[in-house]
């Protein structure tokens, strides 16, 4: 998985005049304020208390008039909370952003940080078609620091889609490249009788592994070590949840991906995928998962963001039957009309009428 911002803040009308466009660009402007309030720890640094810009800045060691700008900015859009002279945090500033609270998005957080610098380099990739740092290999702490950060993300978002999914009738799921786990826990937590493994890199699992054992659904979850784009999945599973892991791969790549998951899949076992698709005949919305491709090009060897068309067409091409869109209630979906589901052939009547008679005798 890679980083998947919220997909409903972005801005979708044309830009059509110079003064839109400066709008556009001009953008960059409050991000670059809340980052630098990251960097400096400002959030934790101001905890529940009530400072005045002179204290506050001398225990930040940063300029008094430098800090009263940067505070001014963060109260005008309500992340800081202003009273006369004194700032103290919001409820999001006191928890979510907040290092000393048990809500803290760290991982996530820190992930969007570095994301700053990554994209001050789009122009690299752009003339190269190869991801900025492509020569570095992925160290097992980045990949640890990342799965955190997908847990973050997804904390609130797993458990509502987990209750939309039907899987009542079935009785084991693949969470494959599931990182933290967090949506095979979400999953666990609403279908008692489930059964779930978690399939990625060993780097991903310790962190699925240390989440899980605080979840009193951690004795039905198992862990597969794998690099499901280069080897077969070993085992049989009713349900195989691919979600926002569609976008690392290349066509030709998760083509290879689908075949191998149909081969892992019980007769009438269903294949879920969720991912930043478009939807347009054009292929240029919604502006979301266009954007979602830059971050594919910065941060992959070959990942796109791709239509519910071509991605239904590779599934049915794999022998995928009854392919079709899985709705998601509005304000609860990760994407927008963002689940595809296909389902394997089921067993043909012959078998099971053989079946039966075996049983009889």
């Amino acid at each position: 998985m890679v980083l998947s911002p919220n997909r409903k803040r972005i801005v979708t009308q044309p830009i059509t005049t110079f003064d839109e466009f400066r709008d556009a660009v001009s953008a960059y402007r409050l991000p670059r304020v809340l980052l630098a309030a990251l960097e400096l720890d400002l959030f934790t640094t101001v905890g529940d208390r009530s400072w005045v810009i002179p204290d506050l800045a001398k225990e930040l060691k940063v300029s008094e008039r430098g800090l009263s700008i940067l505070c001014r900015n963060l109260a005008a859009v309500g992340i800081l909370q202003k009273r006369g002279i004194s700032y103290k945090n919001s409820r999001l500033g006191a928890t979510a952003l907040n290092a000393d609270h048990r809500a803290y998005r760290g991982g996530y957080l820190n992930l969007i940080e570095r994301h700053w610098g990554d994209w001050i380099r789009l122009l690299e990739s752009v003339r190269s078609g190869l991801p900025i740092d492509h020569d570095v290999p992925d160290s097992p702490d980045y990949r640890r620091q990342f799965t955190w950060a997908m847990h973050h993300r997804t904390l609130e978002i797993a458990p509502a889609i987990a209750a939309q999914v039907p899987l009542a009738r079935s009785k084991t799921l693949l969470d494959l490249g599931g990182g933290p786990g967090t949506y095979a826990m979400a999953f666990l937590a609403k279908n008692p009788t489930l059964h779930a493994t978690v399939c990625d890199r060993e780097p991903a699992l310790e962190v699925a592994k240390e989440i899980a054992g605080t979840h009193k659904a951690r004795r039905r979850l198992s862990y597969l070590p794998l690099d499901f784009s280069k080897e077969p999945i070993p085992g049989m599973y009713d349900v195989i949840w691919y979600s926002n892991v569609l976008h690392i791969y290349s066509p030709e790549e998760n083509q290879t991906i689908f075949r191998r998951a149909l081969a892992s899949l019980t007769p009438g076992g269903r294949f879920i995928i969720q991912d930043a698709f478009l939807h347009d005949r054009e292929g240029l919305y919604p502006v979301e998962a266009s954007l979602f491709a830059v971050s594919m090009l910065l941060f992959t060897e070959g990942g796109n963001t791709y239509s519910a068309s071509e991605t239904a067409k590779w599934l049915k091409d794999a022998g995928f039957v009854a392919v079709k869109s899985l709705p998601i209630k509005k304000g609860t979906e990760d994407w927008e009309d963002g689940i595809l589901e296909a389902s394997a052939l089921g067993p043909h009547p012959k078998t099971i009428v053989r079946r039966i008679q075996s049983r009889k005798n």
